[in-house]
């Protein structure tokens, strides 16, 4: 049986230690650094209380898991109105806003049967119950271009409660959490990318085969071996503009990325 959580620790002599865990969740590699005065107990707890929040949350929200809250939600939300918590209800409710901010490149119903632009418009919140409504069958709700993002602000918090202000946190390469410094460095670099207290999200195909995102605009695999990264200090929101940006075509790409040019994009390979 593999061990769900490994890790190694190594001391300083300055009185500092950095630990580095790793383990699997969210179908991907999670890669963790803390560098604190801490414990190695002490750390290994604030990596326990990361591993069961990504846990939580992939039941919540895991959009191919049968078992999850959200799968329930898309086979049920039809017939009647389902209540969330509250927390998967000011997700799918970001989600929405975002639908509207990113010039409708990124929405969350691109994977409803007979999905066209206007799906998105049969998903009905109420504020006051915290409830969601499909006005018509075959909607569904898929979070999976959000979800690491959103984890990355999750765990953001946990540090932030523990007191860990030097880490990286790593989720396959394309979700990245990067706080404080590098023991031996200000920042941390990522793919030839300096960050400090932000968040480096990546979307794309990583060749002409592997394609997973669906464009808004007709429903089918967006094309073509690229990816785009933006490096922002919420890594929700950087998880939409990335999937955003990369579904778009260059018109809409153009003025996304004008609208959000406080954020640093990266395309690869170059336009």
């Amino acid at each position: 049986m593999q061990v769900p959580i490994q890790h190694i620790y190594k001391p300083s002599r300055e009185g500092s230690g950095l630990l580095y865990a790793w383990f699997l969740s969210m179908h991907t590699r999670v890669d963790i650094i803390l560098y604190s005065k801490k414990t190695e107990g002490e750390l290994l707890l604030v990596v326990n209380r990361i591993y069961d929040a990504l846990c939580r949350l992939e039941k919540m929200a895991n959009f191919y898991d049968p078992t999850s809250k959200l799968a329930y939600v898309n086979r049920t939300a039809f017939v009647s109105p389902v209540v969330l918590s509250e927390e998967l209800y000011s997700m799918i409710d970001l989600c929405l806003e975002y639908n509207e901010k990113t010039l409708g490149c990124f929405d969350i119903t691109v994977h409803s049967e007979n999905y066209n632009q206007t799906t998105i418009q049969s998903v009905h919140l109420s504020a006051e119950d915290h409830s969601i409504y499909f006005s018509r069958p075959g909607v569904a709700v898929n979070l999976s271009g959000f979800l690491k993002g959103y984890a990355l602000e999750t765990i953001k918090s946990i540090l932030n409660e523990c007191v860990i202000e030097n880490a990286l946190i790593n989720m396959g390469n394309s979700s990245v959490l990067a706080l404080g410094n590098h023991p031996v460095g200000t920042g941390w670099k990522v793919n030839d990318i300096l960050l400090h207290d932000e968040c480096l999200t990546t979307s794309g195909n990583d060749s002409s085969e592997r394609r997973h995102i669906v464009s808004p605009r007709d429903g089918k695999l967006v094309e073509g071996a690229r990816q785009i990264s933006v490096v922002t200090t919420n890594g929700a929101i950087g998880e939409i503009l990335s999937t955003a940006l990369f579904a778009a075509d260059g018109e809409q790409r153009k003025a996304l990325m004008g609208i959000y040019a406080h954020c640093r994009v990266y395309i690869y390979p170059p336009c």
